[in-house]
């Protein structure tokens, strides 16, 4: 990947939706929900946002929660990324 974030962004690949139900109706593009779980693939560095210091919490490898409007879409070779910061990350899933 050739996207670095900067300062308290991080870029997220969000999971895969499923295109059908429990029980077997298959759901049109239109009709899926956007994923909240993803993958982190590249952190920033930290920085002052509102002039505070703000460590990263996060690291690449992480699948996170994260809000559901939150962020901004970029595709690259295909995937689908979506950049947010931190601050939109809700929790780490382990």
């Amino acid at each position: 990947m050739k996207l670095k974030p900067l300062f308290d962004r991080v870029v997220l690949l969000p999971k895969k939706n499923d295109s059908e139900t429990k029980g077997g109706i298959i759901l049109p593009t239109a009709a899926q929900e956007k994923s909240q779980i993803a993958l982190v693939v590249a952190v920033g560095e930290g920085g002052m946002p509102d002039g505070k210091e703000a460590p990263m919490k996060v690291s690449v490898g992480d699948e996170v929660l994260y809000s559901k409007y939150a962020g901004v879409e970029y595709e690259e070779n295909g995937e689908k990324y979506t950049i947010v910061r931190q601050a939109d990350i809700l929790a780490v899933i382990k």
